[in-house]
């Protein structure tokens, strides 16, 4: 698997990832049915957006920047996109590790994650396995088409307690 710069000319390939995750409505808050246009302001317009190849075929994507502007924009923020026939393969841990080890070496102190759906299991379980934790729940503040209004965790990894980027016994084998 490559993790490379994403190019203008990606978005063909990253907007199906971005529209098949966002109409499951089970863990982005975006409107359904964003055309492809308003999709690529959201996705494109952020500091850096990054994809991630297996044989040539971009197969997910993540975008990161600062979470706040001036006296906040020494933490970070990502969010991040897996197509769904890749997912269960690693391409979210890949992401993952790419982001945290982008952040470390770019100074920042910490990584927030704003609003990750406690439904989405997997998402919480891989971001807790790379040194991550729950600071906080807003209660029901997700509409979550299945199980009503549920909450969003704010996660939280600082990157200036001497962790490594990749916690003890955590692969990193497909960055």
């Amino acid at each position: 698997m490559d993790i490379r710069d994403a190019v203008p000319t990606d978005w063909p390939s990253i907007y199906p990832i971005f529209a098949a995750v966002v109409a499951t409505g089970q863990s982005y808050a975006y409107p359904p049915g964003l055309s492809s246009d308003a999709a690529r302001l959201l996705w494109l317009g952020q500091e850096r957006t990054v994809v991630a190849e297996i044989d040539g075929s971009i197969v997910g994507t993540a975008i990161m920047g600062p979470n706040r502007p001036g006296r906040g924009s020494h933490i970070a923020t990502a969010s991040f996109m897996v197509a769904p026939d890749a997912q269960g393969q690693g391409v979210g841990r890949a992401l993952g590790i790419h982001m945290v080890d982008w952040a470390m070496t770019r100074g920042y102190r910490g990584i927030q994650f704003n609003a990750v759906v406690e439904t989405n299991e997997p998402a919480v379980r891989l971001w807790r396995s790379l040194g991550f934790d729950v600071i906080g729940t807003v209660p029901g503040a997700f509409e979550h088409p299945e199980q009503g209004f549920v909450g969003l965790h704010i996660m939280f990894r600082s990157l200036t307690d001497g962790e490594p980027a990749v916690p003890d016994g955590v692969s990193a084998e497909l960055q």
